[in-house]
């Protein structure tokens, strides 16, 4: 998932220019100085904060000392971030869903998802395989609405692990589909429309009972 922020915070100063400016930014390099953290105080950011060492180590990774930022800036920035220091995400609003190298190796994990989200899954991939004709359609796909809702049930540190483990029941669900229309009608090829009724006999709970994922408990 990408990361969206705003750069406008960093802005360059122009040779000849005075390193003081009527918007009381100040450089980079002097965000740690006395004045500038009293200033940040002042201004009610709070300067041990996870919120406000994010943003900062955001702005540094993506600038330098000589450019400039100010009080507002970094309180946008601080915006991005929750009290824990974790980016949220700015679709959704929800934070836990940025994959970093840090917590790439907990992403794939199967876990325990709630059994309405699942539910949600197999309706909706159903209802787009039959409309679509099987194909998978990104411009139309409410797909990610089944994500969003997922991750709202889900406690912050296992979001990303519930994104996998659904993915593994909607790829599930999708290949119980085409077997079945392909049964009714060998000739079937994806795009050319689905016989009426061969899905019905396609249940949630036979696909997952063939599926035998063993969920991660150590967590």
């Amino acid at each position: 998932m990408p990361r969206i922020i705003d750069y406008s915070y960093l802005f360059q100063s122009l040779p000849g220019a005075s390193k003081m400016n009527t918007l009381g930014s100040f450089q980079l390099s002097q965000i740690n100085s006395s004045s500038v953290q009293a200033q940040l105080r002042a201004a009610g950011i709070d300067t041990n904060s996870n919120q406000y060492k994010a943003a900062m180590k955001e702005m540094m990774k993506n600038g330098n000392g000589a450019m400039f930022t100010n009080v507002q800036a970094i309180k946008n920035s601080m915006k991005c971030y929750d009290r824990d220091g974790d980016y949220i995400d700015p679709t959704t609003g929800l934070a836990g869903l940025l994959l970093t190298e840090e917590n790439a190796a907990s992403q794939k994990r199967i876990i325990s998802i709630p059994e309405s989200s699942k539910e949600e899954m197999f309706e909706q991939t159903k209802k787009e395989f039959l409309r679509e004709n099987g194909v998978l359609n990104g411009d139309t796909t409410r797909r990610s609405d089944v994500y969003t809702n997922l991750y709202r049930k889900m406690p912050k540190n296992d979001r990303l692990a519930a994104g996998y483990t659904m993915q593994q029941y909607e790829r599930a669900y999708r290949q119980a589909f085409l077997a079945a229309a392909r049964e009714a009608d060998p000739g079937w090829k994806i795009g050319r429309p689905v016989k009426a009724g061969v899905l019905e006999a396609v249940t949630r709970e036979s696909v997952e009972a063939a599926l035998r994922m063993p969920v991660d408990r150590s967590v």
